[in-house]
């Protein structure tokens, strides 16, 4: 199984990338995940609705390589899934055998042009949280759900 994981922002800090590669390295071999950075829009002068799209232009660029890919937005508005609930996501995913691209969007979000197209829109937390981490959390997660599918006993339940 194939994920994509398309993030606009900056170059992130050493720790973001340092945590993402601990976790992606822990994944089963059968799970893989390619990290793509998407350059954000220089905010100065233009409105949210342009930064939206510009950004919005350089993912579906991106994602052209991959037209049969899943697309699932995180979304402060998506659905709220348990670590448990993320889990059963994730063996869906796997069972139907698609890749499975996250769009991470920038300071603004996503264009709801990519929200409609999206299989799925996840939420990882009520919270805000900075780009980084968010990507981080990500990636945390699927090896979490995947440890959990795995067999790998789950500290929550007991």
């Amino acid at each position: 199984m194939k994920f994509l994981l398309f993030a606009v922002g900056h170059k992130q800090p050493e720790w973001v990338e340092m945590a993402c590669q601990e976790y992606l390295k822990r994944l089963p071999r059968e799970i893989s995940v390619q990290v793509f950075a998407i350059k954000p829009e220089p905010r100065e002068g233009k409105t949210r609705e342009q930064l939206l799209a510009a950004e919005g232009i350089r993912i579906r660029q991106n994602l052209k390589s991959f037209p049969r890919a899943r697309l699932v937005a995180l979304d402060e508005k998506g659905e709220d899934l348990t670590t448990r609930q993320f889990a059963g996501r994730l063996q869906d995913w796997l069972t139907l055998g698609e890749t499975i691209a996250f769009l991470i969007g920038g300071a603004d979000g996503l264009e709801d042009e990519l929200k409609a197209k999206a299989r799925d829109i996840l939420r990882l937390s009520s919270l805000t949280l900075p780009h980084g981490l968010a990507r981080t959390l990500l990636c945390e997660q699927l090896y979490r759900a995947s440890s959990l599918l795995g067999g790998h006993p789950y500290h929550r339940e007991g």
